[in-house]
């Protein structure tokens, strides 16, 4: 199974991983380029949510989501008008 195959799966399974945490425990060396890949090869909704740590920094957190009705609506509307 390929990196991009063992972190779709990951977030298919409802975690939440940072980018630290991607490239930690997958082996990624390009965890933003991988989620760009989620998200345009396989058409996966991966959502990037700030969260603050303990320590108190802010860092990003990624999960896979389900857009809703008006978002998907908005999409091909959009891809409709050509834009």
């Amino acid at each position: 199974m390929s990196q991009v195959e063992k972190l779709r799966s990951a977030f298919e399974s409802g975690k939440e991983l940072t980018e630290a945490q991607i490239s930690g425990q997958y082996k990624i060396k390009a965890p933003r380029a991988v989620i760009h890949t989620l998200r345009h090869g396989y058409g996966l909704a991966i959502y990037a949510n700030r969260k603050v740590n303990a320590r108190g920094f802010e860092t990003t957190k990624y999960r896979l989501g389900n857009p809703s009705k008006a978002i998907v609506a908005a999409g091909f509307r959009a891809m409709a008008a050509g834009i």
